[in-house]
């Protein structure tokens, strides 16, 4: 659902900007929501997934470049998913711990910020790629 939401967003015609990307990014955390109901606050993905897209859009929204913007929304997706420690499981698989697992970020949360994270590592190496390739010209 995420990736397909994402791909609708950016479309095959043009090459995607930064505000394609947000676009995509906003509708795929609708497209999961939608789906499985969560909301931020249940200890799920979606606590990273919502300040992610926020601050990406945020980030688009004042000019930045989308390299710039996706590496200031993975600090937000970082702090999200460490703040998942103090919340209680409403969904998904760590709901029947409860109690248990306060003190512990939810894992979805924490995959979903290393992701986000993956991807900024990759807009910045194609960067640096692209910018020697102009440098050699």
């Amino acid at each position: 659902m995420a990736l397909r939401a994402v791909g609708d967003a950016l479309g095959d015609a043009n090459a995607p900007d930064g505000g394609a990307v947000a676009t995509g990014v906003a509708d795929a955390a609708a497209a999961i929501m939608n789906f499985g109901k969560a909301k931020v606050g249940d200890k799920t993905l979606v606590d990273v997934l919502v300040p992610f897209r926020d601050a990406l859009k945020a980030g688009v929204q004042d000019g930045r470049s989308l390299t710039d913007a996706w590496g200031t929304a993975v600090v937000a997706a970082q702090q999200a998913a460490e703040a998942t420690a103090n919340l209680l499981p409403l969904m998904g698989r760590a709901r029947p711990h409860a109690e248990k697992s306060l003190g512990t970020p939810d894992a979805g949360a924490v995959s979903m910020a290393l992701i986000v994270k993956a991807v900024h590592e990759s807009l910045l190496q194609e960067n640096t790629i692209e910018n020697s390739m102009k440098e050699t010209a």
